[in-house]
């Protein structure tokens, strides 16, 4: 049942007594449009950043995929992790570093 008036910035509506009457002023309605549009642009971004989400989680690649393996691109030579243990493992280090 309320009348707004965009031209006095005046909204009137029936109360118990008498109408009620709100006023505002030009500097508080533009204040409200300002806080409208920054609103309204920050949903937008956020629908944006929602689909590109969507759009980078459906190219997320698999982990368990096997592709290939590692090959270095200079020779490499074989460190023993424990020496003690004949054929266990080791560390693949430049062949031109030192195994100490």
């Amino acid at each position: 049942m309320a009348v707004p008036n965009y031209t006095y910035l005046k909204l009137k509506m029936p109360g118990p007594n008498d109408n009620i009457t709100v006023k505002s002023t030009y500097e508080h309605a533009y204040d409200c449009d300002v806080e409208c549009i920054e609103y309204a642009e920050a949903i937008v971004e956020a629908e944006a950043l929602i689909a590109n989400l969507d759009q980078l989680g459906s190219e997320v690649p698999d982990a368990k995929r096997r592709v290939g393996t590692f090959e270095p691109a200079e020779a490499v030579k074989l460190v023993p992790v424990d020496p003690t243990v004949p054929n266990g493992r080791g560390l693949k280090i430049s062949a031109t570093l030192d195994s100490k």
